[in-house]
């Protein structure tokens, strides 16, 4: 009688603590929704489109660009800025791990690139930052299920979104092991 009691009880408070945490991350992403928006950012939520690992040079379809979820290669990209393009399929499973992806369109200006740079050093583990063409004059901060789309670059905008993201995904990592240079 005793042990089922003590089992009822450790139910009850995982119950509890796994309805804690739904609300904190519908929280987190309200907050986020409302600075990106103040930013002038667009911002959306989407759902989950799958997270297996498929061969290397499988095109996945994704309905989201760029993606948030979905299945992806087995290794992700390793952890760093990039002069040139990233591939999504690879880059997805970075998110699965908890990573924030920066990302940015062809006609970005140079000056807004590097803000986007010195944003990345300043604090680089568990981000890839990588320009991605078609998205022309737009910025992309990217987490798992989560988009937001930017005209221009908003320190505490990106802080913010990084901040709530970082490190929450599915398989997510210890963000002290997310750092440039490995593929974790």
């Amino acid at each position: 009688m005793i042990l089922a009691a003590i089992a009822l009880l450790g139910l009850l408070m995982l119950g509890g603590v796994l309805i804690w945490l739904s609300q904190r991350d519908g929280a987190d992403s309200q907050a986020v929704a409302d600075t990106m928006r103040a930013a002038g950012c667009t911002y959306r939520t989407t759902k989950a489109e799958g997270r297996r690992h498929v061969r290397d040079g499988t095109n996945v379809k994704y309905k989201v660009f760029p993606p948030t979820s979905g299945n992806h290669y087995a290794v992700p990209v390793v952890w760093g800025a990039y002069d040139s393009p990233v591939e999504e399929e690879r880059v997805v499973h970075n998110l699965e791990h908890g990573g924030i992806v920066i990302q940015y369109g062809k006609d970005v200006p140079r000056a807004t690139v590097d803000q986007l740079r010195e944003e990345y050093q300043s604090d680089p583990n568990g981000l890839v930052l990588a320009p991605l063409p078609q998205l022309g004059n737009q910025i992309a901060f990217t987490a798992w299920t989560h988009l937001a789309k930017c005209p221009t670059f908003d320190k505490d905008a990106f802080e913010t979104f990084r901040d709530a993201f970082r490190a929450k995904g599915p398989e997510a990592r210890r963000i002290g092991d997310l750092a440039p240079g490995s593929a974790n």
